[in-house]
């Protein structure tokens, strides 16, 4: 084996096993988030919260992240081109919102004159730990090559998916027990977990081809960026209806309530299955491309498990639905790096991370305000899944395809002359 070869086959393991960390930092996130929520009614009400108040919380949190994520992902284009400094960044923030989480259980244990400080730490952990999402994804586009990254992000986005198949269980196992010890666990491992993120930088910049250099500016954002944004507002919003709204319901018309943990990951296992095969799509192709397709798919999942007749079905377009919001997850992260190319990868994706945060406020101000109690507004819940998959969906292959139309047009222009 020559050295060149060598030197290949060292570089993918590192990048493997960058994309294997940033799996495992999303995955201990999205769990701690899951311990938060199950937790919050709890504690709220040892501050004096009526649990009423509990949604605005939450919506507070969603409503936070929708602005930080990006601030977050612009603060990363800046700092990423100074070797070792990102990981940094993310580990100083990290441990002020563990330090942040930690405490939340143990001042709600003082009670009622405690509250503001209660919603002050939440506003506190809510900020920094915007710092783990954008951020570290952001690595992959700017020191990895461009072949790569699909595989990246499906490694990075199994986290996430992992987290959510295993959150029912979660759910079952901390409903009695006291909150300090899990989020002191939760909190301890995340902060391991993020503090070696100047390792993975390191690594992974010193596979890279380019050397450090200080941070250029980043190109303003065009027409499709923004057109791609919009978009993923709206596929998020078909997830977040069908998924935590529609989907226990739908389970329900066939099984008992006890049967839902194990149910609802059947959505969790076809994400997690399908993004690997769709990164080499989305490698050959483009993420918009698998995006636009995903979405389509979806839809017609979706309106399966809306029309099932039985639980099979309902399960196998539960998984199918599952895969979509994958594909569609994962190709998104791609595509955003791609479109963020030389200067605002950070910003792209961090405006991705932003659409899920507002999709999931809008579900949560749906639930605040009980549409999906009122008999009118239920048709709209059950079937505006279907309709934002489709269009958000086709929207994006029109987009792909004009796209297309245009790098051959410009192909044809360079070898004509």
């Amino acid at each position: 084996m020559s050295s060149l070869e060598l030197s290949a086959d060292v570089s993918t393991i590192r990048a493997n096993r960058a994309g294997v960390y940033l799996a495992v930092l999303q995955l201990v996130f999205t769990l701690g988030w899951t311990t938060y929520v199950i937790y919050l009614p709890k504690l709220a009400a040892e501050v004096g919260i009526a649990p009423s108040a509990v949604i605005l919380i939450l919506m507070l949190d969603q409503a936070i992240f929708t602005i930080t994520d990006t601030a977050m992902g612009i603060a990363a284009d800046k700092i990423a081109p100074f070797v070792g400094r990102l990981g940094l960044f993310v580990g100083a923030l990290t441990a002020l919102s563990c330090a942040a989480f930690v405490a939340l259980p143990f001042v709600a244990g003082t009670g009622p004159v405690a509250q503001a400080w209660f919603i002050a730490l939440i506003v506190i952990w809510a900020i920094t730990s915007s710092a783990l999402r954008a951020p570290p994804l952001t690595l992959l586009g700017k020191h990895r090559a461009k072949p790569s990254v699909p595989f990246l992000s499906a490694l990075a986005m199994l986290g996430y998916g992992l987290a959510g198949a295993v959150s029912p269980y979660l759910g079952v196992v901390l409903r009695d027990q006291d909150a300090r010890l899990p989020f002191v666990i939760s909190s301890v491992v995340l902060l391991v977990t993020a503090l070696a993120l100047s390792r993975v930088e390191r690594g992974l910049v010193q596979d890279a081809s380019s050397p450090e250099k200080p941070a250029e500016p980043a190109k303003p954002l065009g027409g499709v960026p923004m057109i791609f944004i919009v978009s993923m507002v709206i596929l998020a919003l078909g997830y977040q209806l069908h998924f935590s709204i529609n989907s226990a319901p739908f389970y329900l018309r066939f099984a008992k309530p006890a049967d839902l943990q194990w149910l609802m990951p059947v959505f969790w296992i076809g994400f997690n299955i399908a993004m690997f095969p769709a990164s080499v799509v989305t490698k050959r192709r483009g993420g918009l491309i698998v995006m636009g397709a995903a979405g389509l798919l979806g839809a017609l999942a979706v309106l399966g498990a809306e029309l099932a007749g039985n639980l099979n079905t309902l399960i196998v377009a539960q998984f199918l639905a599952g895969a979509a919001w994958g594909c569609m997850l994962m190709s998104a992260i791609s595509a955003a790096l791609a479109i963020g190319d030389s200067g605002a990868e950070g910003k792209v994706v961090g405006l991705v991370f932003s659409a899920l945060a507002l999709a999931t406020f809008a579900r949560m101000a749906a639930v605040a305000g009980g549409l999906q109690k009122l008999p009118e507004y239920a048709p709209l819940l059950h079937w505006a899944p279907v309709a934002c998959w489709s269009v958000a969906g086709a929207g994006l292959l029109v987009i792909a395809a004009s796209r297309l139309q245009q790098s051959v047009a410009r192909a044809r222009g360079v070898s004509s002359s």
